[in-house]
């Protein structure tokens, strides 16, 4: 289990008509900068890899909330994506308080 989707129901069963609503609310959320998710793809095949997701934290104790996932098939790239994500995170954005769930290396 990847850590943070402990209690998530996902990936479900949903329609394609489901899956576009869900696309659009994600679309939605970027364009409206209250919501950020993107699909991590492989450089050199352009295969999606996993996704990112990073929205505002629900309590006081965080500024945002984060997480991600690799396809079943590329376990050995979660903690690579972790790092990359962690560091850009620190690097890149205003947050100063991320609860984003750490990952135990050879994961």
């Amino acid at each position: 289990m990847t850590p943070g989707w402990e209690t998530s129901s996902w990936p479900d069963d949903r329609s394609l008509v489901d899956n576009l609503r869900d696309l659009q609310a994600h679309a939605d959320d970027f364009e409206n900068r209250t919501g950020f998710t993107y699909t991590v793809l492989d450089p050199a095949t352009a295969d999606v890899i996993g996704c990112v997701y990073i929205y505002p934290d629900d309590s006081e104790e965080h500024d945002a909330r984060v997480l991600s996932w690799v396809q079943a098939s590329r376990p050995e790239l979660d903690v690579q994506l972790w790092r990359a994500v962690t560091d850009w995170l620190a690097d890149e954005w205003p947050f100063e308080r991320v609860a984003y769930a750490e990952r135990a290396d050879g994961v």
